[in-house]
Parts: C-alpha cells; structure tokens; sequence
C-alpha cells in the first residue's frame, strides 16, 4: 500500500487510518519477535519503516488540523 496524502482524507478517514497504522506496526513488532531469519528480518524491517512512516505523516497532518 503507498502512501495517501493526508490532506485529501476527511479527519475521520485520518483517524481510522492512524488505528490501522499503529495496529499493523503492532503486528508486524510482534511476527518480528515470532520469526528469525535474515529475509524475515529484512521484510519486517522494511515494512515497518513503510508503515511508521506513512504513521508520521498521517499523524503531522492531523496536528496541523488541531492547530498544534
């Protein structure tokens, strides 16, 4: 999945796509710790840099409309 630009979701649609984001990293922690092996390691690592940082931007956006 890429990335959405934050701006173009409603606060709701950014708010359910920031629980999905923090449930993903929290399972994809949790195959990490399940799992060894350097191509496990390298998938889990890449994925979760994918979702951490659509996370940070999603998360950006959604101060900015807070105002903070």
């Amino acid at each position: 999945m890429s990335m959405t630009d934050p701006t173009i979701l409603s606060t709701s649609e950014l708010a359910d796509r920031i629980a999905i984001l923090r449930d993903n990293i929290r399972q994809i922690t949790e195959q990490a710790a399940a799992r060894s092996g350097a191509a496990d390691e390298e998938r889990n690592a890449e994925r979760l840099a994918q979702q951490s940082d659509e996370l940070e931007l999603l998360l950006k956006e959604q101060e900015r409309r807070l105002g903070k």
